[in-house]
């Protein structure tokens, strides 16, 4: 069976994650996805490439796409790419606020050769304000919108430490795209209407935060606006980057005793418990019966019960040493608690629970072989979703897609004579 999308195809202008990241979701879905690079190919093909053009990262974010080489700075490259606009549903570009209308590919443009078309522009800062034309990465994102102070990692020289489990930006950015086009291929079934969708870096880093930049005036008295007032008044006296997080870390409410990490007696483990049941439930396995936060007059601003939490925490923090971290596991499992050991990237493929959800795909790179990488993100009942074919060498599929859009071989000849495409058979 296809996926449900099946027959759109999408045209992908695309640099390093969050564009190259959207177009792996439409193909996982069903899209034909025609990745767009220039002569020479996208930079991150190099990026610790063993095999040349071939990086770990380029095909990763470019798995499931068919490829092609047109050199956009020529006349004949821009020509190229309107002529093949009426034979796809889709255009997604992530190039910098800008660039799309100086290479003749912005949305004005091409909606002349397809009226309803769909079209996403993915920016780093969006798309108004004075920023707008900035440079922007997944690691400015998160130092912008807050998500690097927010995460609180300091290194040894007091300097801010990104996130690095990954890019949240492009990443999140990436499924918003994939979102958007989605439901404007459902509003273009029902309407006949094409639109342009908007999705940036920096509105994705403050999504991903709104639990913590929502605005409450009637609870943030106590909390965001003290917050604020305390880091006004240690950047007037000269505090340092450490000394402001600092600030921050002190007001804020972690989960409790009983959701985050501890060190058992072999290694990491965290505890998940979110409702009262499930604390009360860790409350009795661990013998913490006293521990009373979760009692209806609990104030978290009461100076007493901060040093309460202090002592139970500590409490809490040799207790978990007791065991080690699978005996930890099967006492908590016997009760239906929430608990999980904390494993490594490295080794998660491996892994029994990972390996029965089929979460990776076994897949064959034309020019570097075997490879299991992450498949689909969702599962679908009646329109499968599938990790299709595995990234494109550079300029494979440029003989191909051409001839799709209508272009003769002596046609593509002429265009490789005079360097407006490449294509590698």
């Amino acid at each position: 069976m296809p996926g449900p999308l099946h027959g759109i195809r999408v045209l992908e202008f695309s640099l390093v994650v969050a564009g190259p990241m959207s177009g792996v979701l439409l193909s996982d879905l069903g899209a034909d996805v025609i990745k767009v690079e220039p002569p020479g190919g996208e930079s991150l093909r190099q990026a610790r490439a063993i095999v040349p053009d071939e990086s770990k990262a380029f095909q990763t974010f470019n798995r499931g796409k068919r490829g092609i080489v047109v050199d956009l700075q020529q006349p004949e490259g821009r020509e190229v790419i309107h002529r093949l606009v009426p034979t796809v549903d889709v255009v997604v570009v992530n190039y910098r606020y800008g660039v799309a209308e100086r290479v003749g590919i912005d949305y004005e443009t091409l909606r002349q050769f397809r009226e309803d078309l769909i079209y996403v522009e993915s920016t780093g800062f969006g798309t108004r304000g004075e920023l707008a034309s900035q440079g922007c990465s997944d690691v400015v994102a998160q130092a912008y919108s807050g998500i690097m102070a927010g995460d609180g990692k300091i290194a040894e020289d007091g300097a801010p430490v990104a996130a690095t489990f990954g890019a949240p930006a492009d990443y999140g950015t990436a499924m918003a795209t994939a979102m958007g086009v989605s439901a404007a291929l459902y509003h273009r079934a029902m309407t006949r209407e094409g639109q342009k969708i908007n999705t940036s870096l920096l509105r994705t880093g403050v999504w991903l935060q709104s639990h913590n930049v929502n605005y409450d005036p009637i609870t943030d008295v106590h909390f965001d606006d003290v917050t604020r007032a305390d880091l006004d008044a240690t950047r007037a006296s000269g505090g340092s980057y450490p000394e402001l997080i600092q600030v921050r870390q002190e007001r804020i409410l972690t989960g409790g005793l009983f959701y985050g990490g501890y060190a058992a007696k072999d290694g990491g483990i965290v505890l998940g418990a979110l409702t009262r049941i499930n604390r009360d439930g860790f409350r009795e396995v661990l013998g913490l019966q006293e521990e009373d936060s979760d009692d209806p007059d609990y104030d978290v601003l009461d100076p007493d019960n901060q040093r309460k939490m202090e002592y139970w925490a500590g409490v809490m923090r040799e207790k978990m040493r007791e065991h080690t971290v699978a005996e930890w596991i099967e006492i908590f499992d016997e009760v239906g608690l929430p608990a999980s050991p904390v494993n490594f990237p490295e080794e998660i493929r491996m892994d029994p629970q990972v390996q029965a959800e089929g979460i990776f795909a076994d897949l064959e790179h034309d020019k570097t072989g075997p490879q299991s990488f992450v498949g689909p993100v969702l599962e679908m009942s009646k329109t499968p979703t599938a990790a299709r074919m595995a990234a494109p060498p550079l300029a494979r599929d440029t003989r191909a897609v051409l001839g799709e859009g209508g272009y003769s071989e002596a046609e593509i000849e002429a265009l490789i004579a005079r360097n407006a495409v490449d294509a590698r058979d």
